[in-house]
């Protein structure tokens, strides 16, 4: 049997696999190790094994994961998610779909200090679905505007995406963050966008909220200085190279809870709830990127990834032809497969195809949080959806699901920006000293 047709039986059991709902580290490791093994041998296979496991969890640089992670959990569980919601709503509150508005701002305040889109998507709604709820708004707006907000999560630098893709393709995690920023105002600008929009051609969608003034929105602006103080911190130190990723993660732990002690918002409860996860998002997080590992040397043995890159370079098509393609594979994927699948399956696969037709592997990062951004609101896996339908338990799945399209239709006019802009996400990371 040939190098490539054990590649692509590798590939295609792994899918099979993954929509069998097996964990996706245990997935990707158990056919990492088989594949190893026919392709090599099973001592070769064992050998791989063995090392690039004890590799991934005494990584230093892999240390960043755990800090970025504790920073958003303790942000989490201190209530400032209710902080930057209450004060977006003092200044867009007025403005028709205003609460919808505050929503984006405050997901887009919020991915600032929490690299989860679960997380934010789960901290917003508890408090933004009641208020719009309150006030009338449609159900299928409010709700559909908080699962694709609360994504805004893992574009807007820290995010777990983003450094799992830096330790795939040993890529600068500190620029990798860096490169995310404007792309997530540009996202998040879209999405107000787009509730202008849809209250625009039907009022009805979204009542005005309450009028304010000017002195109740300046006392409202003290709801985000924590995270503006905290985010520009970890991204200032990071991009005058005060930090490095690692040092910046510290940081920004040690503010979040510093922060959450001075305001006396964390109890001890809170505190051990934010260990625990942390916990537990970290030791998946080196599982997948082990195991993700495993699947690497798997493909990188049959040389497979090579020859298709050599392959799509030789095709007598622009570069840009073969970047549309990819990224409609992304699209197509994120309908059946968990961002983070969908992230460690195909990044060993079309990395060195991206590389080898000439585009920044930065860049392509961004490009890949996008993907993942559409996938966890696509159906039938949209993470986001099901945990929104946790929340709001009164409202049926398929309207949810109704919500979400027209804010997907702006990540995809935010993805065909960037695919013929893509300074938008290199402008930062080419003046940062890191």
């Amino acid at each position: 049997m040939s190098p490539n047709t054990v590649a692509v039986i590798g590939i295609v059991f792994l899918i099979v696999i993954f929509l069998l709902r097996m964990p996706v580290a245990y997935a990707m490791g158990l056919v990492g190790l088989v594949g190893f093994a026919v392709a090599s041998s099973w001592d070769g296979a064992l050998r791989i094994v063995a090392k690039d496991l004890w590799a991934t969890f005494s990584s230093y640089s892999l240390s960043v994961s755990p800090m970025f992670v504790l920073m958003g959990t303790v942000a989490f569980h201190s209530g400032v998610s209710g902080r930057l919601f209450d004060a977006a709503n003092k200044w867009l509150g007025r403005l028709p779909g205003g609460l919808a508005l505050a929503t984006i701002a405050a997901c887009a305040g919020f991915g600032a200090m929490c690299g989860s889109t679960t997380a934010g998507a789960a901290a917003m709604g508890k408090v933004t679905l009641p208020e719009m709820k309150r006030y009338g708004y449609d159900d299928a707006l409010r709700t559909g505007c908080v699962a694709s907000a609360g994504s805004l999560a893992i574009m807007i630098p820290p995010s777990t995406v983003l450094i799992i893709y830096g330790v795939m393709t040993e890529q600068s995690i500190g620029k990798l963050f860096i490169a995310g920023i404007l792309p997530g105002i540009l996202l998040a600008v879209l999405f107000m966008i787009t509730v202008l929009a849809l209250v625009w051609r039907n009022p009805g969608l979204a009542p005005p909220g309450v009028k304010t003034s000017w002195m109740e929105k300046i006392k409202g602006l003290s709801g985000i200085i924590e995270m503006l103080i905290l985010f520009g911190l970890v991204m200032g130190g990071l991009f005058v190279g005060w930090f490095t990723p690692t040092e910046a993660g510290a940081v920004g732990a040690a503010g979040a809870l510093a922060i959450a002690l001075a305001r006396r918002k964390l109890s001890v409860k809170a505190f051990w709830l934010a260990l625990a996860e942390t916990t537990r998002i970290t030791a998946m997080v080196f599982l997948i990127i082990a195991c993700a590992t495993i699947f690497g040397h798997f493909m990188a043995i049959t040389r497979a990834p090579f020859a298709l890159s050599e392959w799509v370079g030789g095709l007598p098509v622009p570069p840009i032809v073969v970047m549309v393609f990819i990224m409609a594979i992304y699209l197509i994927g994120g309908c059946f497969m968990d961002s983070l699948a969908l992230v460690t399956l195909t990044v060993p696969i079309l990395y060195p195809i991206v590389t080898s037709i000439g585009y920044d592997p930065i860049w392509f990062g961004v490009m890949i949080i996008l993907a993942a951004e559409m996938g966890v609101i696509t159906p039938p896996v949209g993470v986001n959806v099901y945990v929104i339908k946790g929340v709001a338990e009164d409202v049926p799945i398929a309207t949810i699901f109704r919500g979400i399209w027209p804010f997907l239709a702006a990540e995809i006019v935010c993805t065909i920006i960037l695919l013929f802009a893509p300074d938008i996400a290199l402008f930062l990371p080419n003046l940062s000293a890191g």
